[in-house]
Formats: structure tokens, sequence, C-alpha cells
């Protein structure tokens, strides 16, 4: 399956999300979109990227269904985002010596992640890291570059989903 997100080119920083029939509203980066993405630069990347695994908190919500792998975060999971660390854009165990972003937060945002396949195969020093597909945080304020949806809806997808599949996120629906 190729999942669609389509830019609201009227405001960047939304998007809508075509799974099927079945249409999702999203946030996006606090910077809009890019086809150049760049460390900090608070942009959703453009392009085509394979839904790798599923991540969740056990302790907050039920194991999601899904084909993709999926495991359960610890409280010491992370993903380092120092583009001078050699695990750049990579999963890493707190506490790390360079800077990583902390998975296990306070908010629910990561309460269920799907890592996307972006800067990973292979990694582009500097060309972004941590782009998750996440929940949305209240009023689908935008995320620092990830793709954020509300907690059913992420659910509802994840359901749909199996090994292979990708999410192409694009500026127009039928390109």
């Amino acid at each position: 399956m190729e999942i669609i997100l389509i830019p609201d080119p009227l405001k960047p920083t939304s998007g809508s999300m075509y799974v099927g029939q079945d249409v999702f509203d999203c946030a996006l980066g606090r910077g809009g979109f890019s086809r150049a993405k760049q460390e900090g630069d608070g942009t959703t990347p453009l392009g085509r990227f394979a839904l790798r695994r599923v991540l969740y908190r056990g302790d907050r919500v039920t194991k999601p269904k899904t084909g993709l792998p999926i495991t359960a975060l610890r409280h010491t999971d992370g993903w380092c985002d120092d583009a001078d660390d050699p695990l750049y854009n990579q999963p890493v165990t707190h506490p790390y010596m360079a800077n990583a972003e902390r998975l296990w937060r306070e908010d629910n945002r990561y309460d269920v992640i799907v890592v996307l396949g972006h800067n990973d195969n292979p990694v582009i020093v500097g060309a972004g890291s941590a782009i998750f597909l996440h929940v949305a945080a209240k009023y689908f304020r935008p995320t620092e570059g990830c793709v954020a949806m509300q907690h059913n809806d992420l659910i509802d997808v994840l359901s749909q989903c199996e090994p292979g599949d990708t999410i192409n996120i694009r500026l127009v629906r039928d390109a």
C-alpha cells in the first residue's frame, strides 16, 4: 500500500493523508515542507519513504494491530539527532553522550510512533533525523518535521499496513 500525503499549499503546516478511500487530517513541520530537508529546519521532507517499524508506549496504549514490525518503547530509548555523531539518525540508548531525542515523553505524542525511512539508507549527515509519523498535538500544532495525526486515525491506518508499505509526501494528489 502507498499512503499519499498532500501538504496544504495555503497552510503548509498541515495536510491531507489518503489511505485507500479514507482521508485524514495531519500536522506537518513548523517550517512547512521541503525537497531538501536539513537538520533542524523544522520542515517535513517531500518524497516516498518506507514505513520501517512501529514503536509504542505499552504503559499507556494497547499494542496497535499492524503488519509492520512493532516494539514497545523503553524509558531509555532515544534517537540521535547530532550530525557530528557516528550514530546520527539512528536509535540510541539514554543516557547518550551526544544530542539525542528522548522517545519516552511526558506528553502523548510518542505513544505510537511509525519510523519513516527518511535519510536512513544511506544516512547523509545533516539531511534530517527522527522523521516519524506520530500522534498529533492538541489543535494539530506543527511538528519539528514529522507527520502527526489523531491517535485513533493513526491506529486505523496502522491496522492496514504491511511490510513494504510507503508514505509518499508530495504536492499533487494525482502525480
